[in-house]
């Protein structure tokens, strides 16, 4: 289905979402369109963030709001869904489009197994009503099922249209890009020559199979790294909870910055706790770039002055190899919570691989190596 046919039939004017590579061409649509302007599109750090943000629109314009998101977002919505938009709370209308990743009986990323599984089975039971939209979905179809559902939003209640892989189309062209010149691969492979035999946590997405495809060339071991699938966000938290517990190793997370700002306040807690044996780098290319490349505010927020107010004892920042690996250097033989922010082009190889390993192998030979059994 045409997006510019299925944007008009939603009649919304404002949009808020958290891209992914299922919605590709709503999330170009919009760029094309409206770019991010916050009067009608607005980029936010995780879907819980869009659904409050449309509550907003909503209490100042009386109009329902789209928020668009992968599935595996309906976890952050359950929260301001139910205690706050449900219509036995505030009744805040709201329009979800989910891109259904893992939907049964399509091959995908073992991350989305299980979520693609639960996708409608959580719709209902959040009594969110939902119309699916495929590949073969005419726009008379979508049309009647937006009537049906503008009666439901008039009660204070919210509804979703279900995307199925290749359901949208758009044919415009938007690119991506920044003005840094080294890419997310080099910072990685200078990133593991200091890392030895360290553990590395690496972020959910490109870096972690660029990380997996370094290790293979080099003809290195997988078994010093966890290679997060899912959980976006979660990196730094998964490296905290392991360098409280193994005091004995240094610890290194490879996150992204749209990981980073999904969720922020986990660098509190690190600063906080200040592990002497933990060093946070985020690679930081401004943009949600292993689901299409829209940006993210990392670009207009200074990454290092919030670790700095969030008790980080080191802090770099960088944009060249050599001064990467002079932070890499200064990183290794410290003994302070160290934070290194790597800025960083967009864009990787075209023959990028994936992992050939399943998620519960790289747990049982990352655990061997620490010598826990599971």
């Amino acid at each position: 289905m045409n997006v510019e046919k299925f944007v008009e039939i939603l009649g919304a004017d404002f949009f808020t979402g958290v891209p992914d590579s299922q919605l590709k061409a709503l999330c170009n649509y919009l760029m094309e369109e409206y770019g991010t302007d916050p009067t009608h599109h607005l980029i936010a750090a995780n879907e819980g963030n869009c659904m409050a943000i449309a509550a907003g629109h909503y209490l100042g314009t009386g109009k329902p709001a789209v928020v668009y998101m992968q599935n595996s977002g309906e976890g952050n919505i359950i929260n301001p869904l139910a205690s706050l938009c449900n219509d036995k709370v505030y009744a805040i209308p709201v329009i979800l489009v989910v891109g259904w990743r893992g939907e049964p009986g399509v091959h995908d990323e073992p991350q989305h197994v299980y979520q693609g599984e639960v996708t409608l089975k959580l719709l209902d039971d959040m009594g969110v009503k939902y119309f699916i939209i495929d590949g073969n979905t005419e726009a008379g179809e979508v049309e009647a099922a937006m009537t049906g559902f503008r009666q439901i939003l008039a009660e204070g209640k919210q509804v979703a249209f279900v995307i199925r892989k290749n359901a949208l189309s758009f044919s415009g062209k938007v690119e991506y890009r920044n003005n840094f010149s080294i890419t997310r691969e080099e910072a990685i492979k200078h990133i593991v020559a200091f890392t030895g035999e360290d553990p590395v946590i690496s972020t959910t997405g490109k870096a972690s199979r660029e990380l997996y495809e370094i290790r293979e060339a080099a003809g290195q071991s997988h078994e010093y790294d966890f290679l997060t699938v899912g959980s976006m966000g979660h990196t730094s938290s998964i490296a905290l909870g392991l360098a409280l517990s193994r005091p004995d190793k240094k610890v290194w997370c490879i996150d992204g910055d749209g990981s980073m700002l999904m969720h922020m306040g986990s660098m509190a807690v690190n600063g906080s706790l200040k592990p002497s044996n933990m060093v946070h780098i985020v690679i930081n290319n401004s943009s949600h770039e292993t689901v299409g490349g829209m940006p993210t505010v990392a670009s207009s927020v200074s990454l290092t002055d919030i670790a700095r107010a969030c008790a980080y004892q080191e802090v770099f920042c960088v944009d060249s190899l050599e001064a990467l690996d002079e932070a890499l250097k200064k990183a290794k033989v410290s003994n302070r919570l160290c934070f290194i922010e790597v800025r960083t082009s967009i864009g990787s190889r075209a023959d990028l691989g994936r992992p050939a390993t399943t998620p519960v192998e790289n747990k049982k030979a990352f655990m061997g190596k620490l010598g826990v059994s599971c």
